[in-house]
């Protein structure tokens, strides 16, 4: 047994890490203890409570910490912490059994620098019963805590709903209005109930948003793994603790900025009973607009700083080429700035995945010392096996050669500096495993003429165990077969149990776009109206955003005759919205808005187009990728044609073999031949491919015709020809 440490921010140093060192050193008790966590409210501001245990043996330990030899009125600091947090938690019925809470908060003053605390209890002999108010030192401190019994047979559950109660996450996840719901066996009572079971953050979320790290920190994980929620508690946890501080939350997707905002407000107002300062706690995108209050970016900001060229899109990719746009933008701007005093304490970076490396050393350079950075990706959002760089590459070399960030290992009681949250809270086994198997191909039939179906695979092997996957047969390494699932560890069982497998992923083949449309208006309608699901409950995504508006216009137009309001995401709405749940409208969306959201009920139209395409094959399957990984209950792809029926039976071979993924592991050789096949590319790249084919096209039939005889052509082309077919 032991005792999870999750270290936040402490004005009482020596205390905290002699109070870790000893929790953590025993075995009798389990539990998760705080560090500088939570926060409170009172008429003289914020205040946090010093730490805090919470355990199934004992129940909840508030501890008053003691720096040196005075420790004051250590009786009426422990008074005001425990009756805080009493307020705090009778405020939820599951805790409380008619007035009383069910839980015991036990009170200790820990005090490492006394050496005998028994003589300083005995001055308040006459003030305090000293059995209520326990004072212990480093060798104490054991004895004291174990005689705060508690025996309760749902110990265990209570202890959870008081960790939910701390964090606040429940209220954090909801968004809109309250859904109400009748059926008890309906798709909204599911959604409720899957609410609440993920309402408590785990031991590595909790560590993410709390532990303080003065300097870089990162934090990686699959898309439903909690990274967005976890930053926004972050810069809520900085907000405040450091009131003054000048703090940005940046990202890649605009739709993201409203969702960032209701996080980081629900959980400040929750710990403090006040509004965060939004003129020092900014939430901009990463890009930014050169005018508009709601357009403000990071790089724009830095350019305005530094006095220089703000390059938008369309400038960007007329200097810098297609494909450069922002890097170009950034590295631009790095070299030409000037040397200006950093104007941010910290800066909180998501979907860093979706932006160039060059962005987090801009990030850098706009930052106080020390240079607070928090970064969180998906390596998987892109399938390619090709994460962003190491921290040493993105962010340069001292004068004397050494690194200016490295990642080293600073010990197990120690705040992490790099974090991997391996535990998926959104998609069910079922749905991540279709993501993975379409997404690489996995089960993909082979093209004619070649050994694999795959289309990309990860570079690092072990990336597929940081992520929460198991190997359940041979090895994996360069060439060998190998199988793989997930454990109950990493997908619990809780996200697919409330359905059967054919309601929580389906793959519907249809004759045509009209068949399509009309299922799915329907489909939606079932779903309003019978389902108990809200409008912000559903979400349809095209995969291609190029056609987007075209594709989704049908559609909309079926769901206006049966009554049903629909908009389509950052169009018929500001690029800052994404749902809009006041508004009882069902959101349409291309694929890049897609990302950083979810639902309940995910359709994604025209997966078709994510079989077989001709060019970028990689690309669109990672948005076939993308868009299942929205769900968090039931998916829906639907297609037509015989490239829908190809993708649908790449599904079935994976439901017969339960899901597992099973490949032979392709070897660096033939992973940088998929690269090279499956190449992104231009649109003149892409025409310019096409000419040609057009040419070799005319060419052949001219041959098989005989208009053109092979004579008719020169030796050495036809050799070189040769030559390169036969290779």
């Amino acid at each position: 047994m032991s005792v999870d440490i999750v270290r936040g921010t402490s004005q009482k140093p020596v205390s905290s890490n002699a109070l870790v060192e000893v929790v953590s050193q025993q075995t009798k008790w389990s539990g998760r203890l705080f560090i500088g966590y939570p926060i409170f409210s009172t008429s003289e501001g914020l205040r946090m409570i010093d730490a805090l245990l919470v355990s199934a043996d004992m129940g909840v330990v508030v501890f008053d910490l003691i720096e040196g030899h005075e420790t004051g009125d250590f009786g009426a600091r422990q008074d005001d912490s425990a009756n805080k947090l009493e307020a705090r938690l009778k405020v939820h019925q599951g805790l409380m059994r008619r007035r009383d809470l069910m839980v015991p908060i036990h009170t200790i003053s820990f005090a490492p620098a006394l050496t005998n605390p028994d003589s300083y209890r005995d001055s308040y002999r006459d003030s305090y019963r000293l059995e209520d108010y326990p004072l212990a030192n480093a060798s104490s401190l054991i004895e004291e805590l174990n005689r705060f019994t508690w025996s309760c047979a749902h110990g265990q559950d209570l202890c959870a709903k008081v960790l939910s109660a701390i964090e606040h996450i429940t209220t954090m996840r909801k968004r809109g209005f309250s859904r109400h719901v009748a059926e008890a066996a309906s798709r909204g009572a599911k959604l409720v109930k899957l609410e609440k079971s993920i309402a408590t953050l785990d031991n590595m979320q909790n560590r993410a948003v709390i532990e303080t790290v003065e300097g870089i920190q990162r934090i990686r994980g699959l898309a439903g793994s909690g990274k967005t929620i976890v930053l926004a508690l972050k810069a809520a946890y900085f907000h405040a603790y450091n009131p003054g501080w000048r703090i940005a939350v940046t990202f890649n997707s605009r739709s993201l900025k409203a969702h960032f905002r209701r996080l980081i407000n629900n959980f400040f107002i929750e710990q403090t009973g006040e509004e965060p300062d939004w003129n020092k706690l900014r939430i901009v995108n990463a890009w930014g607009a050169w005018q508009g209050k709601d357009r403000r970016g990071i790089y724009a900001e830095f350019c305005r700083l530094h006095g220089m060229t703000f390059f938008d899109y369309g400038k960007a990719r007329n200097r810098f080429g297609p494909g450069r746009e922002f890097k170009g933008a950034c590295e631009y701007a790095l070299a030409n700035a000037r040397n200006r005093e950093p104007v941010y304490d910290a800066i909180l970076v998501d979907e860093a995945q979706d932006l160039p490396a060059i962005f987090l050393r801009l990030c850098y350079k706009l930052l106080k010392h020390p240079k607070r950075l928090v970064y969180a990706y998906d390596e998987l959002q892109n399938l390619r096996g090709r994460s962003l760089p190491s921290p040493e590459e993105i962010f340069g070399k001292n004068k004397d050669g050494s690194p200016k960030v490295r990642f080293d290992d600073t010990g197990d009681l120690a705040p992490q500096r790099d974090i991997m949250l391996s535990k998926c809270y959104r998609n069910s086994k079922p749905v991540l495993a279709t993501a993975f198997a379409l997404g690489l191909g996995i089960y993909r039939k082979p093209p004619q003429g070649t050994e694999t179906g795959l289309i990309q695979m990860f570079d690092r092997a072990h990336l597929w165990e940081d992520i929460g996957y198991r190997v359940r047969d041979g090895a994996l390494r360069d060439g060998s077969n190998v199988t793989l699932d997930r454990t109950e560890d990493t997908s619990p069982e809780f996200l697919e149990d409330h359905s059967n497998l054919d309601d929580l992923i389906r793959f519907i083949a249809f004759r045509n776009q009209d068949e399509q449309a009309d299922w799915l208006a329907e489909a939606i309608a079932e779903n309003l109206l019978k389902d108990e699901l809200r409008h912000d409950d559903i979400m349809v995504i095209n995969p291609d955003p190029r056609a987007t508006r075209e594709k989704v216009e049908p559609i909309r137009s079926r769901l206006k005759e049966l009554g049903i309001r629909s908009h389509l995401a950052g169009v018929d709405t500001d690029p800052n919205t994404f749902f809009r749940p006041g508004k009882a409208s069902v959101t349409l969306t291309g694929i890049h808005r897609a990302k950083g959201n979810e639902a309940g009920m995910v359709y994604i139209i025209h997966a078709q187009d994510c079989h077989s395409a001709v060019r970028n094959l990689a690309s669109v399957r990672n948005c076939l990728f993308t868009a299942i990984t929205r769900s968090k209950a039931w998916v829906r792809v639907l297609g037509f044609g015989e490239s829908m029926a190809m993708l649908k039976s790449e599904y079935e071979k994976l439901k017969a073999r339960r899901f597992e993924l099973r490949f032979t592991y392709p070897t660096s050789e033939q992973r940088e031949r998929l690269r090279l096949i499956h190449r992104d590319m231009t649109t003149a790249d892409a025409n310019h491919l096409r000419n040609r084919d057009r040419h070799l096209d005319d060419l052949l039939k001219e041959l098989e015709s005989g208009e053109v005889q092979i004579e008719d052509l020169d030796e050495e082309t036809i050799a070189r020809f040769r030559s390169v077919l036969t290779k």
